[in-house]
């Protein structure tokens, strides 16, 4: 996995961001700490754990964050400003539609976008790491539009 993982930037920088998928299209369907509150420490995380930070969703075969992950967003970078401690990676899934090469891509740029937003509400960069799963993680089995919308997203471990 850790090869297919190192792949995926060869696969980004060859992809570019305006490449889309001949699958066809389908459609898809927090908490807040308070200023001044002592650090909370983390629960013990693994990569399929619970976190603390909630997950975002996408579209098919978009990276592009809808408001709905915006707004999940800006939760988690209050979490994460009341907890500066903590450093988060965010994990890049896909369903599993789609070539390997492709989903690992896909789930790279969900990473990346997740990560830039949170940068842009001002958390360090350093704080967070990024990685694509692809469509090796999913969050539900099954080939139902419902597993799918499930297994588009960005997942937020702390490491």
């Amino acid at each position: 996995m850790l090869r297919r993982a190192l792949a995926v930037a060869a696969v980004v920088g060859a992809m570019g961001t305006g490449c889309k998928s001949t699958q066809p299209a389908s459609t898809s369907g927090s908490g807040m700490g308070s200023e001044g509150m002592a650090e909370r420490t983390p629960p013990a995380m693994s990569h399929s754990g619970e976190s603390p930070l909630a997950s975002v969703y996408f579209d098919f075969d978009e990276f592009k964050l809808r408001m709905d992950a915006q707004g999940t967003l800006k939760s988690n970078a209050q979490l994460m400003r009341d907890n500066p401690s903590w450093q988060v990676q965010i994990e890049g899934n896909c369903d599993e539609r789609g070539s390997d090469e492709y989903n690992l891509a896909l789930g790279k740029k969900r990473a990346e976008a997740a990560k830039s937003y949170l940068v842009d509400l001002g958390i360090d960069s350093t704080r967070i790491a990024t990685i694509s799963y692809g469509e090796e993680n999913p969050a539900v089995q099954g080939s139902s539009e419902m597993a799918w919308s499930k297994n588009r997203r960005d997942d937020f471990v702390l490491r």
